[in-house]
């Protein structure tokens, strides 16, 4: 099947929700990607922060073929050892005391609202469900994480919308602003990946957590993008130097099979309980032997390794014709153009090898953990002769 044919058949039945790039991925190792008819392109997107360890990664596929050799499924009806051992992994990593498994960061953001809102309920009754997230926020794209998005353009034909959320400006004063007596949770993503990849200020963050801490409003961080080292430590959080009381994440845990992850610290660890929650495919034990062998291996020395590369191509990145400003964390890097249209950027990048995505009106670079530096500086050439024309 050559390309046009692929892109029939596509257009022919799969739906039309994604505005695809014109390349089709077929094999590749590490952070290069080919084509079927053999084109190679440096990958700067890893699957949206997904590919951890980029394409082909042997240790990877060992335990994930170990454990198809096993059993591909089991339900949460019953007990199996990657979940287990993957729930202990998380705990000791982070200090968190249980973890609920699902498929997607969607998923993980989901159950973190719905534990808020059932531990404000166990603890002070009906009325105190309201949740508080930012503006230019993205959380999913369920009813309630599409809800809790701080995006209007994507609030847009699905009304009604779930009720009790509201968005505040991504400061300190303006979540303050926002909270009430009637305040459950506040729900950050530390960098606003969707939202044009914007850090937010530490000592906002903090007094953020300072005033939840002193009202009994559960602080929840939606690490989805950023977690799983790819901000330059295990998780994004850890760089803030606070604690919160539920974490979510996905993307990366698994480094390229579907699983999310809600982590439950001291105040929320017991919160659910039989029947509260579920989920078929949660946990399920190919994806987890994935993710202990993707987490087991971040360890000091590779997030020393993701914080020099983050150095070194935010160096050049920085000196390239047309560009306004670097933003992000580690490896999760938003780039703020000069009289150039993001998206037209990637598409001519892609047609020179290199695979970039967009984040509003900013290009987004989210390459693997393990890109190579003769990987960086190919992709970086071909990013910078597109943005000199």
């Amino acid at each position: 099947m050559d390309f046009r044919e692929l892109k029939e058949k596509d257009g022919a039945y799969v739906a039309g929700t994604y505005n695809r790039f014109s390349a089709d991925i077929y094999e590749g190792k590490g952070a290069t990607l080919r084509s079927e008819d053999g084109k190679e392109y440096i990958d700067f997107g890893s699957g949206i922060a997904v590919n951890s360890f980029g394409v082909n990664d042997e240790a990877w596929k060992e335990a994930v073929i170990a454990q198809i050799n096993k059993v591909q499924h089991a339900s949460n009806n019953y007990y199996t050892r990657p979940q287990a051992e993957l729930a202990e992994l998380l705990c000791k990593r982070t200090g968190a005391g249980k973890v609920f498994f699902s498929n997607s960061g969607a998923e993980a953001n989901e159950c973190a609202i719905k534990t808020a809102r059932k531990y404000s309920f166990d603890k002070y009754g009906e009325g105190r469900y309201h949740i508080v997230t930012l503006k230019n926020s993205f959380h999913g794209r369920t009813m309630a994480t599409l809800t809790a998005t701080g995006q209007d353009a994507m609030h847009k034909y699905f009304m009604p919308f779930l009720d009790g959320f509201t968005y505040a400006e991504p400061t300190f004063a303006g979540v303050k602003a926002e909270c009430g007596n009637g305040t459950c949770a506040v729900m950050l993503e530390l960098v606003q990946g969707e939202g044009g990849v914007n850090a937010l200020p530490v000592d906002d963050v903090k007094k953020i957590e300072k005033f939840c801490k002193e009202r009994d409003i559960l602080l929840i961080i939606d690490e989805v993008q950023t977690g799983n080292g790819r901000t330059g430590s295990l998780y994004a959080y850890m760089q803030y130097g606070i604690s919160p009381d539920i974490v979510t994440t996905a993307k990366g845990l698994a480094g390229g099979l579907p699983l999310g992850a809600t982590m439950f610290f001291e105040k929320t660890q017991n919160t659910l309980t039989a029947g509260d929650h579920g989920s078929t495919f949660g946990g399920n034990p190919v994806s987890c032997a994935g993710a202990i062998s993707v987490l087991s291996r971040i360890d000091d020395k590779l997030l020393l390794e993701v914080q020099g590369k983050s150095a070194y191509m935010r160096t050049y990145l920085g000196r390239m014709p047309n560009v306004a400003g670097v933003s992000g964390l580690g490896l999760m890097i938003g780039l703020e153009l000069k009289n150039k249209n993001a998206r037209e950027v990637a598409e001519r990048c892609l047609e020179r090898g290199l695979i970039v995505l967009t984040a509003k009106s900013r290009l987004r670079l989210l390459p693997p953990l393990t890109v190579s530096k003769a990987e960086m500086d190919a992709g970086l050439k071909i990013l910078n002769e597109v943005l000199s024309e």
